[in-house]
């Protein structure tokens, strides 16, 4: 499994419509990658949380498993459509 199959698990887990959900993967630079995920307005508030809990939880999850896989950096954009 790589980070855009594993990020598109746990997105599609927090949505109503998991179809909607759209994770892409970017080469910033040579050791950087940006991970957007797309998601539709009206899930948004499942995707963010409360003060941002879910957010900052789905950032440090996506970012461990970059780790073990043994990527640099990774830097995660949350957008809605």
């Amino acid at each position: 499994m790589n980070i855009v199959e594993y990020t598109e698990f746990l997105v599609k887990e927090l949505v109503s419509d998991p179809d909607s959900v759209k994770v892409e993967c970017f080469e910033s630079d040579e050791d950087t990658k940006i991970i957007e995920i797309i998601v539709p307005n009206s899930d948004m508030k499942n995707i963010i949380g409360k003060n941002g809990k879910n957010a900052s939880a789905l950032r440090t999850i996506i970012q461990a498993f970059a780790y073990v896989k043994g990527l640099k950096k990774i830097k995660i954009n949350i957008d809605a459509y």
